[in-house]
């Protein structure tokens, strides 16, 4: 993998280049930043650069014996470290360790190095363990790297959140972070330092990365997903800095779109007080599943935000969609001082009686009929 394939952070990349070329590489680095920003890519790409037996212009050459391996993630001298379950029919004292999960990990790198805690937990078949670092995998890892170099360079260990250690886990990584092998590397890529042994946090050299940056973002969604140049700079500006956050606007504009339709149907049928149309209406959207009608009070949330915001003319303090655009400009009259507070706290009142079984055509009618008395205030 090459720099040039981790979204914008062109500070950060320059700041590894440097190290790497002013001979002050450090052994243990603790990468962090926001969520979204790329932490994972970039630890990839570094380490990758690394590797390399032919890096040039500032990255990996990307057809060199090593990179030609590193494409696949197979390269004998990278060393992943990643939290894990229990498998399945495993025994009681059984203690997992990242080579039981070596398919499904190389299967969800193939996908991109762009990915969550709750995909990778997904990949590999559960919603509900909680996924941890074992000691034996400390012993895996110490194993591995008491080993030479199998191409004479580097050996890099990169640990995909460590602050899922266990304590004694920790402990034994300290060891060998404090002694490490020859020419070995850590790479510590968290998303939350604060959860890491302090003795950990003070042996290794912090590099902090900030948020993508909004053109960033949006010139990736164009040249990578094939969106338009419009949709594009919505879509990054909404994302604030985050590539998953993006990706997941992208998966959800179908839903999203509904849930608008839902939000326009309501305001108009209650402003309108068509108290038929508002039954019909109560109805049809307790049909969703719990999930979805939360999702959707969630929406009906920001689209309440989005129209008091527009009310101070300022663009730049608003993130919708085209489509959303359109309907705010004639909603946002009706929101106003007076009534912003209660109608966010209507919808979230409502979240929460869903969320405890309370009958569903009888909470979406109740917003029917206060959403009737809110939008005259």
């Amino acid at each position: 993998m090459k720099f040039e394939e981790v979204i914008g952070q062109h500070d950060a990349k320059e700041r590894l280049r440097k190290l790497v070329a002013d001979g002050r590489l450090p052994h243990a680095m603790l990468i962090s930043g926001p969520h979204g920003s790329g932490k994972m890519a970039l630890a990839m790409a570094f380490a990758s650069y690394l590797l390399c037996a032919n890096r040039h212009d500032g990255d990996s050459c990307g057809v060199c014996p090593q990179c030609v391996m590193l494409r696949k993630w197979a390269h004998p001298d990278l060393h992943f470290t990643f939290p894990v379950i229990k498998p399945a029919n495993s025994s009681a004292d059984y203690k997992p360790i990242s080579d039981d999960f070596s398919n499904e990990w190389h299967e969800l790198l193939a996908k991109g190095p762009y990915f969550t805690i709750e995909q990778w937990l997904e990949a590999i078949g559960t919603t509900s363990q909680q996924a941890i670092m074992t000691v034996k995998e400390a012993d895996t890892v110490s194993h591995k790297l008491s080993l030479r170099s199998s191409q004479g360079g580097y050996k890099v260990s990169l640990v995909w959140l460590p602050e899922r250690m266990r304590e004694d886990t920790a402990n034994k990584l300290l060891k060998m972070i404090e002694e490490p092998p020859s020419q070995t590397i850590f790479l510590l890529v968290s998303e939350n330092p604060a959860a890491l042994l302090e003795t950990i946090r003070s042996r290794t050299q912090r590099f902090d990365i900030p948020r993508i940056g909004t053109e960033d973002i949006e010139k990736a969604l164009v040249d990578r997903r094939g969106i338009e140049q419009e949709a594009a700079h919505r879509i990054a500006r909404f994302a604030q800095g985050s590539w998953m956050a993006a990706l997941d606007t992208l998966d959800a504009q179908s839903e999203n779109r509904e849930f608008l339709e839902d939000f326009i149907n309501l305001t108009r049928k209650s402003f309108m007080r068509d108290v038929a149309g508002m039954r019909n209406w109560s109805m049809d959207v307790a049909k969703y599943g719990r999930e979805k009608q939360r999702r959707m009070l969630t929406y009906f949330q920001r689209m309440v935000r989005e129209s008091f915001i527009s009310n101070f003319h300022n663009p730049e303090l608003t993130y919708m969609t085209l489509e959303e655009e359109n309907f705010v400009k004639r909603f946002a009259p009706f929101v106003n001082e007076n009534n912003v507070m209660e109608l966010s706290e209507l919808m979230e009142k409502a979240s929460f009686d869903i969320g405890r079984n309370v009958n569903a055509k009888m909470v979406f009618f109740d917003i029917t009929l206060q959403v009737t008395v809110l939008l005259r205030k």
